[in-house]
């Protein structure tokens, strides 16, 4: 259970080194922003045309009588905006990162420099075509596992009591071990960690991926938000990866909960 608080103390000290670092905070804006008008404009679409959606995809329900006919469609209606939705705060990490790879792999070394004993970061050697492509194919991965989860919970949602209740529950904390995963996977590609060993990792310690992910995916439901919490999102990340490989920090204090130094 004290990996929770870890977990979380890693996502504040985070947003705390980007406070203390404003050109980084303010170069790690741009690609939120970016992806957050796309996601906007996807969701706007969504809310717009999704009745329509429904109403395409239940010719059977065309001739019910009575109100099913609207509870039928207006349910399902709202069911696909909210998978739609958690879809949304599934993707948003991996879409940013994806868009912005120069800028947050520039603040994930700083950070890890910054933070380390000796003053230098894990880099690496691969050209920059590369990286991308290799946090391209492990972002579609990660998707692909996301979007199983999400079908998998859409399921579950219909279920009485359970589906209203532990299903929403579980929902977060899926989100939050994916979210993690997506943010650690700049400190830990530097460090040539592939996806599998990545996974692994966060498996063996799961409360603290969740003490991490969890809040910030909460935080994440609000869209403005997000952007704002995104480099600090990384440079908390880059603290979790050191704590989970057991890295050192500049200035060491007993237990791995320390508060990050300028």
């Amino acid at each position: 259970m004290r990996d929770l608080g870890v977990g979380f103390r890693h996502l504040l000290n985070g947003q705390r080194w980007v406070a203390q670092h404003g050109r980084q905070y303010g170069f790690g804006l741009l690609p939120g922003l970016i992806t957050l008008v796309l996601y906007l404009l996807a969701l706007v679409a969504l809310a717009l045309w999704g009745s329509d959606a429904v109403t395409w995809a239940t010719p059977f329900a065309d001739d019910w009588s009575g109100p099913w006919q609207g509870l039928f469609r207006g349910f399902l209606t709202v069911v696909l905006f909210a998978l739609g939705l958690l879809l949304a705060v599934l993707t948003f990490t991996a879409a940013t990162l994806l868009i912005g790879q120069p800028f947050y792999e520039s603040l994930s070394e700083r950070t890890d420099a910054d933070v380390s004993p000796d003053g230098t970061a894990p880099s690496s050697d691969r050209p920059m075509w590369r990286d991308l492509w290799i946090s391209a194919r492990d972002s579609l991965r990660i998707l692909v596992r996301a979007c199983v989860w999400g079908v998998l919970l859409f399921a579950l949602g219909f279920l009485p009591v359970v589906g209203q209740t532990v299903v929403p529950v579980l929902g977060f904390f899926v989100t939050g071990f994916f979210l993690t995963e997506e943010l650690t996977s700049v400190a830990l590609q530097r460090r040539d960690v592939d996806l599998r060993a990545r996974l692994a990792l966060l498996r063996s310690r799961k409360m603290l991926a969740w003490g991490f992910g969890v809040p910030l995916g909460l935080a994440f439901l609000v869209p403005v938000v997000a952007v704002f919490l995104m480099p600090g999102a990384v440079a908390g990340a880059t603290l979790l990866t050191r704590d989970l490989l057991g890295e050192p920090l500049a200035e060491e204090q007993p237990e791995s909960d320390r508060p990050v130094t300028a």
